[in-house]
């Protein structure tokens, strides 16, 4: 049975206006922990496709479990709503509203979420999180802002041919810090727009070329398939990997 402290959790809904998302806006869902404080300054997870992991990766139980139970130092969450018409051409490097999301991430979200609650500013408290192609344009905004994030929580990143290329590229990546799991049944995956993949050897090839510039890996293939059932279970653990303890 959950304990019922884990289920006592506040979240907010927040919808910040943008010049570089065509609709001009996007709705946010944020936790705020357990003793939440306005004088005290917190870490803080962005997730992209916020409503999935609110509603199917629990994360804000696993929050509160963490934090109370874990000692876990208190931490805000920010879950980035995305629509699913778009998501591939928002999370996918090659898609016709990418360079928009990642702009928008690195030059008016941060800004706007610092500006507005009391979370620290160094690099090290700010943990990108993503699933699937979640994941994948997590990395690409890590690239493109690596002064903001240098931690990357990837949940059977769907790491395809351009993200491969761009991957590929001679560049120092000794300032990254990407934890890496994928289901060893996640072998022929059919996604929804672009055919049926390998997600193990995907996540394989992303991993040696990400270590072969330098980045640390922490990489692990578990039993699992590519869904929301897997990626709930290694939350706690993933988290843990990057959060400071109190």
């Amino acid at each position: 049975m959950t304990d019922e402290r884990y289920l006592k959790r506040t979240i907010l809904k927040e919808t910040i206006t943008s010049r570089y998302l065509p609709e001009g806006e996007r709705a946010l869902r944020i936790y705020l922990p357990p003793g939440y404080n306005e004088l005290l300054s917190y870490p803080v997870v962005y997730c992209q496709d916020g409503e999935d992991f609110f509603n199917f990766g629990r994360i804000a139980t696993t929050a509160n479990q963490l934090i109370l139970d874990e000692g876990v130092e208190p931490f805000i969450i920010v879950g980035i709503e995305v629509n699913k018409k778009v998501r591939t051409a928002e999370y996918a490097p090659d898609g016709d509203r990418h360079d928009d999301y990642v702009t928008f991430f690195g030059e008016e979200l941060v800004p706007f979420i610092e500006n507005k609650y009391p979370v620290r500013r160094d690099p090290e408290y700010r943990l990108l999180a993503g699933d699937s192609l979640g994941a994948t344009v997590s990395f690409h905004i890590a690239l493109a802002y690596p002064e903001l994030f240098t931690r990357v929580l990837s949940l059977s990143g769907a790491y395809f041919e351009r993200s491969l290329e761009i991957m590929e590229i001679p560049r120092d990546l000794t300032w990254l810090r990407i934890y890496m799991i994928v289901g060893l049944q996640e072998t022929a995956y059919e996604t929804t727009d672009r055919g049926v993949y390998n997600f193990v050897e995907l996540n394989r090839s992303a991993r040696k070329l990400l270590e072969g510039y330098g980045a640390d890996v922490y990489y692990e293939e578990k039993d699992g398939q590519h869904q929301w059932g897997f990626w709930q279970k290694e939350l706690p653990a993933a988290l843990l990997y990057f959060l400071p303890r109190g």
